[in-house]
């Protein structure tokens, strides 16, 4: 496997879990679907058990290091500001999608066997989800809101303390070293994972599925893609100065993992690589950048997915929406969307848009069948915009290294050298 680039890989292996998927599906091989399921889940478990160290200890270094960054103040909320740009347009663009296709018109479903989902959306879930009542649980529930929270606490208190947090900050850094190298052990296996994952997809769902409800599958494809495709690149060139198309480059081992793991955390090491190795961003803006975005940065689950998902489900079920209603969708989207890290994806973003709008929250039960092949589009643009926005705070601050942005991609294949920030001298 030497042989072939870590990209390569990747989309070798795509390509065989689709034609084993297939082959399991059409030829009802039981036994090979299965272990599809289960090579593609020990994958996603192993990239897991790793998630709570590798996002504590990297938010909690990368906060405690701001103070040797000139202007982390500035940075942050740049950060911030980005994030809600992109998904202010992201929701705006699929609202007008929306309107302008009608996923719901004429389509006859029987509402009666939808129920309301388990997972309920709501702002108290959204406020009282960041605040962990107990420190255990927040990590073995991997609840990666909470990790942050708790992050971000740690790492501003031993700013404050100063000299004496140092034993404990060291022994973060040390921890963050030791993650992220067990972590690239994991990534090497992520061409056989993808195989497992989009195998377990194609052989479980097929694609009959999206028959039922086509003109809202595309929809959400067809947004996705525009946001992708249309927005991104547009920020870049203009706002960025750089090319898309070296970006999507760069970008797409990362992309790619996304689309089938249907995780952005679990895609989180890779896009911190390929975010200071081939975008050449600054590694200690990074740090914090891309922990913070793959918890917060949600423009295919929180902002294109809730928009058409709510004017679908109104549709449907015949109540008419008016613009104060659009309104209460974007904002949603905008303010919200950190709800989707720590609780059910994109469930529980589409029952907060919901329950907001006043909608029947059985609508989430009439769309859980095709969510596994949407949220695989969805996830490709969330870690999409992770990549973006620190590239374009980066570019605007001068942290930016054009030579590494514009050179040919370096290789993924071998282990990364992490440089964790040490403290300034006294």
């Amino acid at each position: 496997m030497k042989r072939f680039s870590f990209s390569l890989q990747l989309l070798l292996g795509l390509a065989v879990g689709v034609a084993l998927g297939f082959a399991a599906k059409i030829w009802d091989v039981a036994w090979l679907s299965e272990t599809l399921k289960q090579v593609g889940s020990i994958f996603v478990q192993l990239l897991k058990l790793a998630v709570p160290p590798l996002v504590f200890t990297a938010v909690l270094v990368s906060v405690a290091n701001l103070r040797n960054v000139n202007g982390a103040a500035r940075l942050a909320s740049k950060t911030l500001l980005w994030f809600l740009i992109t998904a202010f347009v992201s929701v705006s663009l699929a609202i007008g999608l929306g309107l302008l296709i009608n996923p719901g018109q004429g389509v006859t479903l029987d509402t009666s066997a939808a129920k309301p989902s388990d997972t309920q959306g709501t702002w108290l879930d959204f406020v009282t989800g960041i605040l962990p009542t107990n420190v255990v649980t927040a990590f073995t529930e991997v609840n990666v809101l909470q990790i942050v929270f708790l992050g971000v606490v740690l790492g501003a208190a031993a700013m404050a303390v100063g000299e004496k947090a140092e034993p404990f900050l060291n022994l973060a850094r040390s921890v963050l070293e030791l993650v992220q190298k067990a972590l690239w052990w994991v990534l090497r296996l992520a061409p056989i994972g993808t195989a497992g994952l989009i195998g377990k997809a194609v052989s479980t769902y097929g694609w009959e599925l999206l028959a039922p409800l086509a003109k809202f599958s595309a929809g959400v494809y067809l947004g996705c893609f525009v946001v992708l495709l249309a927005v991104y690149p547009t920020l870049l060139a203009v706002w960025g100065k750089v090319s898309p198309i070296t970006f999507f480059r760069n970008a797409w081992p990362a992309i790619e993992l996304a689309f089938v793991s249907r995780s952005s955390v679990g895609t989180l090491p890779l896009t911190q690589r390929v975010t200071v190795e081939r975008n050449g961003v600054d590694r200690d803006y990074a740090s914090f950048a891309v922990p913070f975005g793959a918890t917060t940065k949600m423009d295919g689950c929180a902002s294109v997915y809730p928009a058409l998902a709510a004017i679908f489900v109104a549709q449907v079920f015949g109540v008419p929406l008016g613009f104060g209603d659009y309104l209460l969708i974007a904002f949603v989207s905008v303010v919200g969307s950190a709800a989707t890290a720590g609780l059910t994806g994109a469930t529980v973003m589409l029952t907060l848009t919901l329950s907001t709008l006043g909608l029947p929250l059985e609508g989430v039960g009439l769309l859980l069948a095709i969510d596994p092949i949407l949220d695989m589009i969805r996830t490709a643009t969330n870690v999409a915009g992770q990549l973006v926005v620190p590239v374009l705070v980066a570019r605007s601050e001068g942290r930016l290294d054009t030579a590494v942005f514009n050179a040919p991609p370096q290789s993924l294949d071998s282990a990364p050298a992490p440089r964790v920030p040490e403290p300034a001298a006294a």
